[in-house]
């Protein structure tokens, strides 16, 4: 086999691929044996005419294009790395010469990973923000955990303030005209939870047990439905029974009943120290999110459109996989979203462009500083994904992750090792 290398515009190579004459033969004998059964030729049982005279019959390629497919499925691989080249799409294939008796000789037109012209990456500068701890957040957390833990009670005689859990009947319409989903009986709403539209739960404040309102919404421009969106609508809504939530005093004996702890410092303490925890993550993951920002932006990459749709397919199907665990599907998720396959995919270009400049970046930066990852490395981060699946099986459960998904696990780590180094070698700003 003879490769000639041929580079022309937009990262797309073309590769001409000479295959000896006796390897094209092979070929023909494959396509024979694999074609033979369908030959009915006269004076021979069917399929069992000989090469030659099937040949005679039909003419001299009549086997070619099983035998194209053949020698290009063994032949292409082999020339794509003698190129040293990286494919991101499939080939197109063109024939220049074929025979019997003759080497057979094939064009193969191939986008390829782009070059990754590298700016700076060492000695980057980014603003680092800190998140400090407020003794508001620490009473939020204390006012949720007592929200979390409330009882209700009855209240038949008052009325709807805003918090209460009312018990009610309703029906909705659009121009006197009832809609789809727009009736219920003995819904249970808390006042105040925006799970409504538009200010349907304020217009119920006030009101008592028994009563019947009229409640006059619109609905959003986007909601979802082209019978709705941007409609006034009516509702008849009747109050069936008002709850309102009574929450227990925040003492030392409530810490005990909800927590681990014995006193409300105690719990305090601990909560303190959590989010103190949880905002350097967030501080340390925006300052390498800007960082890498900068560094990509100093790169120079030309990317194929044709790995952008790549990236695209793979996040369409991560929100199909999302939507199943909803019990859901892609169409019913375009239907109550007014969207389409194109409206969403369009959307989501800009995200996978930046994944795809993001993942060549890291990558060349991986190339250039010569990083790997050892096998004891991609072992210990397959056991640790293992275990957040829980169960007996932890190594059996990694050693398959390593089977299926090694060559991503390994990307992975590769990344993470360029992201320090370009964290461990940038200044912060004052």
């Amino acid at each position: 086999m003879n490769v000639k290398v041929e580079k022309l515009e937009n990262n797309v190579v073309k590769l001409e691929i000479s295959v000896d004459s006796a390897k094209f033969n092979e070929g023909i004998k494959k396509a024979y044996k694999k074609n033979a059964k369908q030959f009915n030729i006269p004076g021979f049982r069917k399929g069992k005419a000989p090469m030659n005279v099937i040949k005679k019959f039909y003419g001299e390629g009549v086997f070619f294009e099983d035998a194209i497919n053949f020698c290009c499925d063994e032949t292409y691989p082999a020339a794509v790395e003698e190129a040293g080249i990286t494919p991101v799409d499939y080939p197109k294939i063109d024939v220049v010469e074929i025979g019997e008796g003759k080497d057979f000789i094939y064009t193969a037109e191939v986008v390829v990973t782009p070059e990754v012209k590298l700016g700076e990456y060492k000695g980057i500068e980014a603003e680092k923000n800190t998140y400090e701890v407020t003794e508001e957040e620490i009473e939020g957390n204390l006012k949720a955990k007592a929200e979390q833990n409330a009882r209700t009670v009855e209240k038949n005689d008052g009325e709807v303030v805003d918090g209460d859990i009312v018990t009610i009947d309703f029906k909705g319409s659009v121009d006197g005209v009832e809609f789809e989903g727009g009736t219920a009986e003995d819904y249970e709403l808390t006042i105040g939870s925006k799970s409504f539209i538009d200010n349907f739960e304020e217009q119920l404040i006030g009101a008592k047990v028994g009563e019947e309102k009229e409640v006059n919404v619109t609905f959003p421009e986007n909601y979802g439905r082209d019978d709705l969106n941007n409609k006034p609508a009516k509702f008849e809504v009747k109050i069936k029974a008002i709850k309102a939530k009574e929450l227990p005093e925040i003492d030392d004996e409530f810490i005990k009943d909800v927590s681990e702890f014995d006193t409300v410092e105690e719990y305090k303490n601990d909560l303190r120290a959590k989010l103190e925890k949880s905002n350097t993550a967030r501080a340390e993951r925006e300052f390498e999110e800007a960082l890498l920002e900068k560094v990509i932006a100093n790169a120079e990459i030309d990317i194929p459109e044709v790995m952008i749709e790549r990236e695209i397919d793979h996040m369409v199907k991560d929100l199909e996989m999302r939507l199943q665990y909803q019990g859901l599907d892609l169409e019913t998720y375009y239907k109550y979203t007014n969207n389409t396959a194109e409206k969403v995919r369009e959307m989501m270009k800009e995200n996978a462009e930046k994944k795809v400049m993001s993942s060549l970046v890291l990558s060349e930066i991986a190339k250039v500083e010569n990083i790997e990852v050892s096998e004891e490395e991609a072992k210990e981060k397959a056991l640790e994904i293992a275990k957040q699946y829980g169960g007996e099986k932890a190594e059996e459960t990694a050693e398959l992750i390593i089977k299926t998904q090694g060559a991503m696990l390994n990307d992975e780590l590769k990344s993470e090792k360029v992201v320090k180094l370009i964290v461990d070698n940038s200044k912060v700003t004052a």
